[in-house]
C-alpha cells in the first residue's frame, strides 16, 4: 500500500518495545510510513490487516508464536520478513551497519526508497526560480583564489533527499574567491546530473564540474562525484576512477568519498553533511574527525529529511550545525580565521 505523496506503509511485529521502537525510527528514516506496530498478540487478533506494503518480524523466540507466521501469511499478499536481527544501540558502528543491512533487504522487496525521491525533488528545484543570492563579502585579509588554482583544503559536501536545494542554498551564500576546493556527494540516479549540473550552477559563484580523470581539485569549483563507480585520487592528488562500483546501497558512497579523500587531504579534508535520508556518512566522520578535520551538518528543523545529518550528529563528531545559509557563513568565518591565524604566525616568525 502506498499513500502520504507514494511513501510505502510497512507493518512491524515484536514482543519487544524497545525493538518496535527502533525499527520504526529506522524505516522512517527510509522514507516509509508506518502501517502497524505492535505485539504479536495484537496482530493475531485481526481478521482484516492494516495495509502495508511490507511486514518485518522480530521475535525473541518464535516458538511462543506459533501461529503468527501462518496467520500472516493467511491473511496479507504483502512480503514478509522474517528474522530481523535486534537492532543495537542507535549512534553505535553496529547499528549503522544494521540499519545499512536492513535498508538492503527492505530494498530488495520494494525497490530503491531514496533516488526516485531525491530526483522529483530535483526536477521540482528546477522548475522553481531560486532567489537572489545574499550578498556575502569576502573578508579583505582572505587572499582571493586565482581561477583554477589547486585547492589546498577541500570541503565534501555529502547529501541525499532533499540535498540539492540545500548545497544550492549553501553555495549561493558564499561569497567568490575563497581557497577552498569542494566536492559534492549526491544520491541520485546517474541520468539526472546534467540536469543537477544546471539546477546548482545557476545564480552561485563556484562551478559545477563532474569529475574526471587526471583533474585537481579546484578553488571556485565544486566536483560533482558520479554515481556509477568509486572514484579516489592518486599520489598527486588527481582525480581518477576506479573499476568497482560503490560500496553500500546507493552511489555515490558518501562514506567512501570521505575516507578516500581523507587519506590524501588528512586534516586539510572537512565535510558537510546535508538533508538525506539513512545514515551514509555516519562510519567515515570519526575517522576523519580524529584527523582534527571540521564535520558539520545542517540542521534537522532545515532539512527535507533530517536522518543523514543526525546519524553523524549521533556520533558525537559534528562541531557545528546550522541553516544552509548559516553553514556558509560558518566556513567563511573558518576561513577567515585560518587566514588570520597564518598571518599571526608568520608575523611572530620575522
Amino acid at each position: 500500500m502506498e499513500g502520504e505523496g507514494g511513501r510505502p506503509a510497512v507493518g512491524i511485529v515484536s514482543d519487544d518495545v524497545l525493538q518496535r521502537h527502533r525499527l520504526q525510527e529506522a524505516t522512517g528514516r527510509f522514507g516509509l510510513r508506518p502501517g502497524f506496530s505492535g505485539a504479536p498478540e495484537r496482530i493475531l487478533g485481526y481478521d482484516l490487516l492494516p495495509d502495508a506494503s511490507l511486514w518485518l518480524v522480530t521475535l525473541e523466540d518464535e516458538a511462543d508464536h506459533p501461529t503468527l507466521f501462518d496467520h500472516l501469511l493467511d491473511h496479507t499478499e504483502a512480503p514478509i520478513l522474517f528474522g530481523i536481527d535486534p537492532a543495537p544501540k542507535p549512534g553505535t558502528r553496529d547499528f549503522i551497519r544494521w540499519e545499512r543491512r536492513l535498508l538492503r533487504k527492505l530494498e530488495e522487496q520494494l525497490g530503491p526508497l531514496e533516488q526516485t525521491e531525491s530526483v522529483q525533488a530535483l526536477e521540482a528545484l528546477a522548475q522553481t526560480p531560486p532567489p537572489q543570492p545574499a550578498a556575502t563579502q569576502l573578508p579583505p585579509w582572505i587572499r582571493p583564489a586565482s581561477p583554477g588554482q589547486l585547492a589546498e583544503e577541500v570541503w565534501i559536501l555529502g547529501a541525499s533527499l532533499g540535498g540539492p536545494a540545500a548545497v544550492k542554498a549553501f553555495l549561493d551564500n558564499l561569497p567568490p574567491g575563497l581557497p577552498v576546493g569542494f566536492v559534492y556527494a549526491q544520491h541520485i540516479d546517474g541520468n539526472f546530473t546534467d540536469v543537477l549540473a544546471k539546477v546548482l550552477g545557476r545564480h552561485a559563484h563556484y562551478r559545477l564540474q563532474r569529475a574526471e580523470e587526471g583533474m585537481g581539485i579546484a578553488c571556485g569549483q565544486v566536483t560533482l562525484i558520479p554515481v556509477e563507480r568509486e572514484w579516489t585520487l592518486t599520489r598527486e592528488g588527481t582525480l581518477t576512477e576506479k573499476t568497482n562500483a560503490w560500496p553500500g546501497p546507493y552511489g555515490p558512497s558518501i562514506d567512501q568519498v570521505l575516507l578516500n579523500f581523507g587519506d590524501h587531504f588528512g586534516p586539510r579534508c572537512h565535510a558537510i553533511l546535508f538533508s538525506g535520508m539513512g545514515n551514509d556518512g555516519a562510519v567515515a566522520a570519526p575517522m576523519l574527525r580524529a584527523f582534527g578535520s571540521n564535520i558539520w551538518v545542517q540542521a534537522s528543523e532545515t532539512c527535507a529529511n533530517s536522518a543523514m545529518p543526525e546519524a553523524v550528529s549521533a556520533t558525537g563528531c559534528a562541531g557545528f550545525s546550522g541553516s544552509p545559509e548559516a553553514l556558509a557563513k560558518a566556513l567563511v568565518r573558518t576561513v577567515a580565521d585560518g587566514a588570520l591565524l597564518k598571518q599571526t604566525s608568520s608575523q611572530d616568525v620575522t
